[in-house]
């Protein structure tokens, strides 16, 4: 009974946010405001307009009929705009995606050209549902992962590839366009068949559509330019002397197509090119909707989108259609003419479906060449020269992406192109986000901020490094690395500070890879601390252990982290005598002693007669001497340092005592200098050389070497 109970409640869980989206009909003609209705007609009439010459060109890049096209921007701009997300977005042919198209369907000529017709159908059908379950699943995020240079990259590359596959027709001449350089030779080798009246229309088409874009450019350039290419068929018989044209239009709703939804050899072979068109669909879209939504403050839903676009495809490939996805052109003329909702698009549909029976008969003289005309100067608008610049000179690695994708597309299959595209791009996201900012910071001279200074020395104690990225399995090596590297060229550090707020996520990985570092920490005599450190990740700390074994008191707050580990950790004879810096507000009143009776404590002294004893030397000399006289080890450094730690056979003297007081050591009396790292008893072994002792040793690197090699020490 319970088991019963729980089961129907996950799956209302399940479905609830399925049934949101699929009620967004319902909310659309709810919320419409009749005060809308004037511009969303006028709207609707502007963008047909557009959409009707759109709907016939972007069909002949596809190679399908013309008749799909129009039934694609009918079924295509109605379900998108009732299911979608936009106010303002339409959705139809598209050229990018109907160069996909025709990339991905198997060729006429195996296949036949009823079933090709019906491939590019199913295939709509596929792409559909792929954006459809994305939607559902709420995976709309995923369009973000997406970098902008695969579009960038792509458009470039199918507007070459649409121009050259459109010159043929332009001139009336035939060569395959497989490839580009298949195509360019083609060219060369058939140009001189130029048909004449062919070309003469074309040309003259291009001509006028430049004209009337740069007389006004709200003119309807591509249906003028149509319009007086149908003419000139129409009034010089030119269909007669080897023109070209379109020939009649379907007068019909769009019927219903049987779809050979259960050939799995024919949905193998287009799932490919399907996956390839859903994601450049959403892409497109998603970046057709935010573009709009930044200028009329309207929010998104991504999912919805892809919903919308899903059924859209999928009711477009069911009604005699083909892929379909939101326009740039069709939509940004649509913000333009001033439509305020959904409905415009819907009416934009309508007054097609009207024209579409009206204009049908003309379609007999309507020329290819003048699509072609049109298709040309389309896809000259989709090479954006000035975003391409930015993109090349602005951010190296979205380069590569761009220039990958676009030699893809005019030397690869366009589908393949995409998917290498998506990959690079996925590719360069794994490896920002595993490879983040690590640095080490110190206080900015108003002592408010902490930045990144690499010409500033830092405090010889502590190491502040700061993280700027998530701590996941794939970034945790590039972390580690890079803070141990910065400990073993700072080995003076001993405690270490990890500013924290830039780290959102944090898995075992991270926390195993602390542990390490903490570990490294100790043995270097010191500790680690942490600040900023987010709630979400202080729980994943506390339920794997971390916090316990770093301790609560490790965790510190930011505005006192420095001062409690100034005033409480950090060694004040280390600060007095060997920093010459002021790295922290709190250094600012602290007496420095670096220069005792004229010698300088900061600069290296000259070493000559001073010879450097290593720790392992050093104790095998001691311990394993065979007799010989052992030498006077001397600490120089200050008794809180020495009872912290020191060689057994070591006296106490501090270097001020040596360098204030009368020189009392022997000259026969072998001497060895110890100090922190080696830096004090330099100074002490220069300061018995002026004074006429030269047997004088020193320690190589001070205690921090001693108890890096492990050696043991007493502890008063």
């Amino acid at each position: 009974m319970l088991a019963s109970v729980t089961s129907k409640v996950d799956m209302a869980a399940v479905l609830k946010p399925a049934l949101f989206y699929l009620k967004q009909p319902v909310r659309v003609i709810r919320a419409y405001d009749n005060a809308n209705l004037r511009a969303d007609i006028i709207a609707g009439i502007t963008v047909a307009v557009v959409a009707l010459p759109q709907a016939i060109a972007f069909t002949l890049i596809a190679d399908l009929p013309p008749k799909m096209g129009l039934y694609a921007t009918i079924v295509g701009a109605i379900i998108g705009a009732l299911w979608g997300s936009s106010d303002q977005g339409h959705t139809g042919p598209a050229n990018a995606i109907s160069l996909l198209v025709l990339s991905a369907l198997p060729a006429m000529d195996v296949i036949g050209e009823e079933r090709f017709v019906l491939a590019a159908g199913l295939m709509a059908v596929m792409a559909g549902m792929f954006q459809f379950l994305l939607g559902m699943a709420r995976l709309g995020i995923l369009v973000n992962f997406v970098s902008h240079s695969v579009v960038v990259g792509f458009s470039t590359g199918a507007g070459i590839l649409i121009a050259i596959k459109q010159v043929g027709p332009l001139l009336g001449i035939k060569f395959p366009t497989d490839n580009i350089l298949q195509a360019i030779y083609g060219f060369v080798t058939t140009v001189s068949h130029t048909q004449m009246e062919t070309a003469v229309i074309g040309i003259g088409a291009i001509i006028i559509l430049i004209i009337s874009r740069r007389l006004n450019p709200r003119l309807p350039a591509a249906v003028i330019s149509m319009v007086v290419a149908t003419g000139a068929v129409y009034l010089f018989h030119l269909d007669q002397a080897g023109v070209d044209v379109i020939g009649h239009l379907p007068q019909n709703l769009p019927p219903l197509a049987k779809l050979p939804i259960f050939d799995l050899e024919l949905i193998g072979t287009l799932s490919s090119g399907a996956l390839a068109i859903a994601i450049i669909g959403l892409v497109q879209t998603s970046a057709i909707a935010r573009s709009m939504a930044t200028q009329t403050g309207q929010r998104l839903d991504s999912n919805q989108e892809f919903v919308g676009q899903g059924l859209a495809n999928i009711i477009c490939g069911f009604f005699s259609g083909y892929p379909v996805a939101s326009s740039f052109t069709r939509s940004a003329v649509n913000l333009k003419a001033g439509a305020k909702s959904p409905f415009a698009a819907i009416f934009s549909s309508i007054f097609v479906l009207i024209a579409m029976f009206i204009l049908a008969p003309a379609a007999a003289f309507l020329p290819t060449a003048a699509l072609a005309a049109v298709l040309i100067i389309t896809a000259y608008g989709m090479i954006d020269v000035e975003e391409i610049r930015r993109i090349w000179y602005g951010t190296p690695g979205d380069g590569v992406i761009m220039l990958v994708t676009l030699l893809g597309t005019l030397f690869l299959k366009i589908e393949f192109s995409v998917l290498i595209g998506l990959l690079f791009s996925l590719a360069l996201y794994i490896m920002r986000t595993s490879t983040p900012r690590v640095h080490a910071v110190l206080p900015n001279p108003d002592f408010k901020h902490f930045t990144y200074q690499p010409d500033r020395q830092p405090c010889p104690q502590l190491a502040i490094i700061e993280i700027q990225g998530d701590l996941y399995f794939g970034a945790v090596s590039h972390v580690e690395e890079t803070i141990l590297t910065y400990l073993e060229e700072h080995p003076e550090q001993r405690y270490l500070l990890i500013r924290m707020h830039n780290v959102n996520h944090c898995d075992f990985s991270g926390v195993h890879m602390l542990e390490n570092i903490i570990r490294v920490c100790e043995d270097r005599g010191g500790d680690m601390f942490m600040v900023r450190v987010h709630y979400r990740i202080l729980k994943i700390f506390e339920a794997t252990g971390f916090y316990d074994r770093l301790g609560e008191e490790k965790f510190l707050p930011e505005d006192e982290a420095i001062s409690q580990l100034f005033y409480r950790t950090l060694d004040p004879a280390v600060c007095i005598y060997e920093c010459p810096i002021r790295a922290f507000k709190e250094c600012q009143n602290l007496p420095k002693r670096t220069v005792l009776n004229g010698i300088s404590l900061l600069h290296d002294m000259h070493s000559d007669g001073i010879t450097d004893v290593t720790p392992q030397k050093l104790w095998e000399r001691l311990h394993d001497g065979h007799g010989e006289k052992l030498p006077l080890i001397i600490d120089v450094r200050e008794p809180r340092e020495f009872h912290r730690g020191h060689l057994p056979e070591a006296q106490l003297e501090p270097l001020p005592s040596i360098l204030s007081d009368t020189i009392h050591f022997s000259q026969d009396q072998e001497i060895i200098f110890i100090c922190r790292s080696g830096r004090r008893s330099r100074r002490a072994a220069y300061a018995l050389k002026e004074a006429g002792i030269s047997n004088v040793s020193i320690l190589k690197g001070g205690m921090l070497a001693w108890e890096a090699a492990g050696l043991l020490e007493a502890i008063d």
